[in-house]
């Protein structure tokens, strides 16, 4: 019973960081063409993604496309807040109490994607629609210029961008290496 209060609470924690992400996001998507939203809120959908993942697993279910979904959008998108929050705080010397508040929130938002991967059911069909996710979406955020707004890494939009691409690839090598060695099925 202990851990399905854990797993109640993680999922609440997780719902009001979701919709907390998307308030965030607010003024972007207020700019932002209406056939691109779905792709610019890109750590509330992740942690969306984990949340129902954990909805389904506190009911003792499993939503494999969901669960792939979650964790590699999990894990790239909490290193990439992670390392995007440095990088400011690099270029402009300091960084204000939110950006310290994101560098832990998406740390951990990368980690319990992880943490979870004994209980995935993923098979290579679903890393697959996955990664074309994550690919897919580099698309929308580097080519079509959706990518979230950091002012002051404007002018590094075309390493971040690269940076991006290169983390996509390492998230999916990452994924894959992890669920072989953690998933008795055949992957």
């Amino acid at each position: 019973m202990a851990q399905k209060n854990f797993l109640i609470l993680l999922f609440l924690i997780n719902l009001f960081g979701t919709v907390y992400g998307y308030l965030w996001y607010e003024s972007q998507l207020e700019i932002t063409p209406t056939i691109f939203i779905p792709f610019v809120p890109d750590s509330p959908t992740a942690t969306l993604f984990f949340t129902i993942f954990l909805l389904f697993f506190i009911f003792g279910k499993n939503v494999p496309y969901i669960e792939a979904l979650a964790i590699t959008s999990l894990f790239k998108y909490g290193v990439w807040a992670v390392a995007m929050n440095l990088l400011t705080l690099l270029v402009n010397g300091e960084l204000m109490w939110q950006g310290y508040m994101l560098i832990a929130s998406h740390g951990a938002m990368a980690i319990q994607g992880l943490l979870y991967i004994p209980y995935y059911k993923i098979k290579l069909k679903h890393l697959t629609v996955a990664a074309i996710f994550l690919l897919h979406n580099e698309i929308i955020d580097y080519v079509y210029g959706m990518m979230p707004i950091y002012s002051s890494l404007s002018l590094y939009q075309n390493e971040i961008g690269y940076f991006t691409f290169w983390l996509s690839i390492f998230t999916i090598f990452l994924v894959y290496q992890l669920l072989k060695k953690y998933n008795s099925e055949e992957l």
